[in-house]
């Protein structure tokens, strides 16, 4: 007698790996991100928006490590820190590995992020002048999400170095975001957890300088530095891009022709 498959069983692993290589194709996460976003505009306008706003609103989370957040802090905090931890892998290999390596290719694409910073905060200061200048940094775009959503799903056919150079661009432009939200609109930073933070972060660098890939050992050091940094009053993000440069791109000597730990990591990642 053959077993009954169970509904949310684990399934083969044929079949898993096809639905991983399946969402690892960046025009289907584009497309699924795009349509999201369709879908969530339109409930949150329409007569049912209430329902909407009480399910961003629900908490979920253990209450002793302070960690009892709304979906919205969760989805904001918590899955965008793996979005930066993944583009930060990605940005990194392209700087130590790839295109922008060379100073002068890399000098466009950073000048063109930190312009974009600067000028609409500018601008906006200067239309605002006596008035309500404290909001010199709304105009700053940390829109990387949908960019690259963009890109994938139109810019297919865009040349490598193209790609590369908005890529480039939209990881920069976020990254400074983050800096300002961290340094200017951080309301109660706490330094104690902050600094506590360097302590598992240290720990997944060492680690994965040694090319460890023990998920059992890297995760909670990952999660810790997450916590931390989220309990510091500096926007989560941060630990996410942290940790995606702490790990090393080139291959160890001898390591053979496998890829390398930000390449592994990135394609454990991507689905996710």
């Amino acid at each position: 007698m053959s077993a009954v498959p169970r509904v949310l069983g684990r399934g083969s692993w044929a079949e898993a790996r096809r639905i991983a290589d399946v969402l690892r194709k960046e025009t289907i996460g584009g497309a699924l991100l795009l349509v999201g976003t369709l879908i969530a505009l339109i409930w949150a306008n329409s007569p049912w928006a209430h329902h909407y706003t009480a399910m961003t609103a629900f908490t979920v989370g253990p209450h002793a490590l302070h960690l009892d957040l709304s979906l919205a802090t969760w989805a904001a905090d918590g899955l965008l820190a793996i979005f930066f931890f993944v583009a930060g892998l990605e940005l990194k290999r392209e700087f130590v590995a790839g295109d922008l390596r060379d100073p002068r290719r890399a000098a466009v694409p950073v000048a063109a992020a930190v312009g974009g910073v600067l000028v609409p905060a500018l601008i906006y200061t200067l239309t605002n002048w006596g008035g309500a200048v404290e909001g010199w940094a709304i105009p700053t775009a940390t829109d990387i999400a949908f960019a690259l959503a963009v890109l994938a799903v139109v810019g297919r056919s865009l040349p490598t170095a193209m790609r590369t150079f908005l890529l480039t661009l939209a990881v920069v432009d976020d990254l400074l975001a983050i800096v300002i939200i961290a340094v200017f609109y951080t309301a109660h930073l706490s330094i104690l957890p902050l600094l506590a933070a360097m302590v598992p972060l240290g720990l997944f660098a060492a680690l994965v300088q040694r090319r460890v890939r023990s998920w059992w050992l890297l995760l909670p050091l990952a999660f810790a530095t997450w916590a931390l940094v989220h309990a510091s009053g500096v926007h989560a993000t941060v630990a996410g891009v942290l940790l995606g440069f702490a790990v090393p791109v080139l291959r160890s000597p001898g390591s053979g022709t496998g890829p390398g730990l930000a390449e592994h990591f990135e394609h454990r990642f991507r689905p996710i």
